[in-house]
């Protein structure tokens, strides 16, 4: 409702003064009205709906590619010199296949399948059962990533635990299991051996460096942004909103994934929560709460 003033008719001067100030008084008390009435709106925060969700408990491990089990090839006749190669290093091989000529006749052949890691053999060059090796072959082309991880984090580690391994030079993920754990640790460094087989067709190089994650296992809870949560020497906290006010919660953290953090204690689904939790907020007060985009009011 708007105030209508209408100054008196008389034009003494006292009653000009007097209704001029008596149109102060009244404007000034209007004021603190639309102040409080302002106050009450609040200002505008983004919030979201506080949800389960599970996060996965894992354990990092960099190391390097090594293979799991290696093949040397020699002939098995006496000293014989090659006269022709049939395979070179880098590929790939079944079992039985020629890998090399010699004199008289006889063939060099590919005593398992898998991938021919080294060659040394050179037409017009000696062979010998004795002597070096002609062909290296890694059994099946399979490779572990051999890495070390903390004492503390051993015992996390179990046999046949999924990995997703990144190895550099490859923009794609190799896939993995943990095959065997170190059974000791180094005494100076407090670092023990993980293997983690890989499982890939693709072909990989050896002492090529990688880092795998292993998956120990997964905890339950709310979550929320990352940004949501503040820390503070009094505790961690959240804000939430309830009737368009704002509370402090207390809660207790678990693990982390991606850009959101597990809330174990002091939240519950369903719950209003502030995104980005900060100092401009403060206990009790008002707001006007929007949702945040893609959230889903419950």
């Amino acid at each position: 409702m708007t105030a209508r003033f209408a100054l008196p008719r008389r034009s003494h001067p006292g009653y000009r003064t007097a209704a001029l100030l008596a149109l102060a008084i009244a404007c000034a008390q209007m004021q603190p009205a639309r102040a409080q009435q302002s106050d009450v709106n609040g200002q505008t925060v983004t919030v979201f709906v506080a949800a389960r969700a599970c996060f996965p408990a894992t354990v990092e491990v960099s190391g390097f590619l090594i293979p799991r089990d290696e093949v040397s090839v020699r002939p098995e006749r006496p000293t014989a010199k090659v006269t022709d190669v049939l395979i070179d290093a880098g590929e790939t091989v079944t079992q039985g296949q020629a890998l090399a000529r010699l004199e008289g006749g006889a063939t060099v052949q590919a005593p398992v399948a898998g991938l021919v890691s080294a060659s040394t053999a050179l037409i017009g060059a000696p062979a010998s059962p004795k002597g070096e090796a002609l062909f290296t072959i890694v059994t099946r082309g399979e490779f572990d990533l051999v890495g070390q991880v903390p004492t503390r984090d051993m015992p996390q580690l179990s046999v046949g635990q999924t990995a997703t391994v990144k190895v550099v030079g490859d923009k794609n993920e190799v896939q993995g299991k943990v095959r065997r754990i170190s059974a000791t640790v180094e005494p100076k460094t407090q670092l023990g051996n993980v293997f983690v087989g890989l499982g890939t067709d693709k072909r990989l190089l050896a002492n090529a460096s990688g880092r795998a994650t292993i998956k120990t296992g997964e905890s339950c809870g709310i979550s929320v942004p990352l940004t949501a949560v503040i820390y503070n020497p009094v505790g961690t906290i959240v804000q939430v909103v309830r009737r368009q006010i704002v509370e402090t919660r207390r809660v207790e953290t678990g693990l982390m994934n991606g850009g959101n953090i597990e809330i174990r204690e002091g939240l519950k689904e369903g719950d209003i929560v502030v995104e980005r939790a900060g100092a401009q907020l403060r206990e009790g007060d008002a707001v006007r709460p929007v949702l945040a985009a893609g959230a889903s009011a419950k």
